[in-house]
């Protein structure tokens, strides 16, 4: 199947970076090697990109699409580990970063990879296929207050505890092991009355579970201020979030690394001595054109929050 993936906001994340030739750049998320491809076109086999992904088959189409440039390297590697990568690389410091957090078209519409719930496929979601943990498992293993917990969390499902109490009601006659088997199940949990209003009944536990699988919150807010930390003086870095989770993550970073102060207000001076790290170049997040969402309808709930380190 091949590697299709629109940039989201892919101007907008050029303009943030305020690429410049010489320096050196990191793309923390590679997949279709989309903003990349515009970066390491700027760059003009200048300077350096990194290019991260955690999906080697997502690096081995990105090192295909990217071979006319030289400067590159790839890494097999999480963005949540940027600050050892760099430091293996002995890079001290980067000029921009960018984070793409949505999960790759490709990786969606490939029906073996199980991300899809529109698609019959083993129950995996692993965007790294060389870890252990897997849709799966957490089916079939975690406890239904921890399914509950996540589903509810991570997928801003409403009927959150019905839908763990249907999984593990089903999973006692049978193991589940496909994406087709889980999304009959979450259809029987729903009411009538609730399907099919705000999207597929299964959407919101599906994503659910691929944050679990893939961890992609729990260390978000230490990712953001690594990366930050990684940055030169003016550096810049551009991080995309697709859910409310992940952009409350990342603001919450952004705001306590421009170090503002955390004490309560009815101490009469600052304890908390905040490290300021920079400043946050857009008070509030960019969002995709009309006409992008339109083009692209991935691209409908990105939103692009960018940080300068000063």
């Amino acid at each position: 199947m091949e590697f299709n993936h629109k940039p989201v906001l892919l101007q907008e994340c050029i303009d943030g970076l305020n690429i410049r030739q010489n320096k050196k750049y990191v793309d923390g998320t590679l997949g279709g090697a989309g903003h990349s491809m515009e970066i390491a076109r700027i760059l003009n086999n200048t300077g350096m990109l990194i290019g991260i992904d955690r999906d080697e088959e997502a690096l081995k189409v990105a090192k295909q699409r990217l071979d006319k440039f030289s400067n590159i390297k790839f890494v097999h590697g999480n963005h949540d580990n940027i600050k050892e990568i760099l430091q293996e690389l002995r890079i001290d410091g980067v000029d921009g970063i960018l984070l793409d957090l949505g999960v790759s078209s490709y990786q969606i519409d490939e029906a073996g990879r199980g991300f899809s719930y529109m698609k019959d496929a083993k129950l995996d979601m692993r965007m790294d296929k060389t870890q252990t943990l897997t849709a799966e498992y957490v089916i079939n293993n975690y406890t239904e207050e921890e399914l509950a917990r996540i589903i509810y969390e991570y997928g801003e499902e409403k009927f959150s505890r019905q839908i763990a109490r249907k999984i593990c009601e089903e999973r006692n006659k049978q193991k589940i092991q496909t994406t087709k088997d889980l999304v009959k199940i979450i259809e029987n949990a729903i009411p009538k009355f609730a399907k099919n209003k705000e999207g597929h009944p299964a959407k919101r536990t599906f994503q659910a579970i691929r944050i679990e699988v893939n961890d992609e919150i729990s260390p978000l807010y230490n990712t953001v201020i690594n990366s930050i930390k990684s940055l030169n003086k003016g550096g810049r870095l551009c991080i995309i979030t697709f859910h409310s989770l992940e952009d409350r993550a990342v603001k919450k970073a952004f705001t306590e690394a421009t170090g503002k102060c955390t004490c309560p207000k009815e101490l009469p001076y600052c304890i908390c001595n905040k490290e300021q790290l920079g400043i946050i170049i857009n008070k509030k997040p960019i969002l995709p054109t009309k006409e992008e969402c339109e083009i692209n309808s991935r691209s409908k709930s990105a939103k692009l929050r960018i940080f300068e380190k000063t």
